[in-house]
């Protein structure tokens, strides 16, 4: 069983800079057909209007004649909980029978309330910090009858959040003051997300206690950050034995070093993509693959690359022997 989790970056984004469709095809279609996923992972799937109504269709014409096109699809809905939203969706592939699918955001956590000390003009009051992007739950049944719990994750970009009046441009700040006060959001957001997706997790792990879990996506966090640590609920962090077997544990920790990155960030590799497994799945756990070959630095890439194609994140491949 074939498990990987690919961020295609703003994939059919209408945005005027945007690369055109065939380009991105050309580049994207030679990747998937390298995964051979059994389930497949996205993050940043756009849903432009079509008709006046929201939908995947690039994603849709980027499978025609690939075997995914015949997996279950399925796609997350924005804030009505109805329709995708305008930008970056979270969408699993599958051709394993789906059980059961859930969408959580605010489930478990409810928005928190901050009040915005640096915003122009002044908040009169707390507003609520919400998520950007709910979680995907799926219960997928396997061939050996057991049941797969995948979890599909985005979780806030560390670039900071607007605040009303600090902005003088898309990554230009009038003050530092705003700066720090929006980064500050943006990290409770992540943490935030993070927590809930640790809740969720907690809710299986007491009706099934050997629950086969994954946990899949763009964590926009390195391992030893509050995102990962809070998710993963190491032993030496809980400080108690007896939860070990609650443990989720990154795959790509087999991968050398010097090889462990899906993003280039200025020079510097970052593993910010990850899927976690549950003790009782990494029982099967046998391989890992990170595709970062031909993977470009993404500062370099939005100042001198004219509509690159290409998503500037490597895809994450792990491999299970379910039988």
């Amino acid at each position: 069983m074939r498990i990987a989790t690919f961020n295609l970056e703003s994939f059919g984004s209408s945005h005027r800079n945007a690369a055109a469709f065939k380009e991105r095809a050309v580049v994207l279609r030679p990747q998937l057909d390298r995964l051979k996923a059994d389930v497949l992972c996205f993050q940043e799937v756009d849903a432009p209007k079509v008709g006046g109504i929201r939908r995947t269709s690039d994603l849709k014409r980027l499978l025609e004649g690939m075997p995914y096109a015949e997996y279950s699809l399925l796609v997350s809905p924005g804030p009505s909980g109805v329709r995708p939203a305008d930008v970056h969706n979270l969408v699993m592939l599958t051709h394993f029978p789906v059980i059961e699918q859930h969408i959580i955001r605010h489930h478990f956590v409810e928005p928190l309330g901050f009040r915005r000390h640096t915003a122009i003009p002044p908040d009169p009051d707390v507003t609520a910090l919400t998520w950007d992007r709910p979680l995907q739950h799926v219960v997928l049944g396997l061939p050996t009858g057991s049941r797969l719990h995948v979890f599909n994750v985005h979780l806030r970009a560390r670039l900071a959040a607007a605040i009303p009046g600090q902005k003088s441009g898309p990554f230009a700040w009038e003050t530092v003051s705003g700066w720090a006060e929006g980064f500050f959001t943006a990290a409770v957001k992540r943490a935030g997300q993070a927590l809930e997706l640790r809740l969720a997790v907690e809710r299986i792990m007491d009706d099934e206690p050997d629950a086969l879990i994954l946990v899949c996506g763009d964590f926009n966090a390195e391992d030893h950050e509050t995102a990962l640590r809070l998710t993963c609920a190491r032993e030496d962090d809980t400080g108690s034995g007896h939860l070990a077997p609650r443990v989720l544990t990154p795959v790509e920790r087999t991968v050398p070093v010097d090889q462990r990155f899906t993003v280039i960030h200025h020079g510097r590799p970052e593993m910010l993509d990850h899927i976690l497994a549950s003790r009782a799945l990494f029982a099967h756990f046998t391989h890992v693959e990170i595709h970062n070959e031909m993977l470009e630095d993404e500062v370099v890439a939005y100042g001198r690359i004219r509509q690159h194609p290409e998503s500037l994140h490597a895809p994450l491949i792990a491999t299970f022997d379910i039988s």
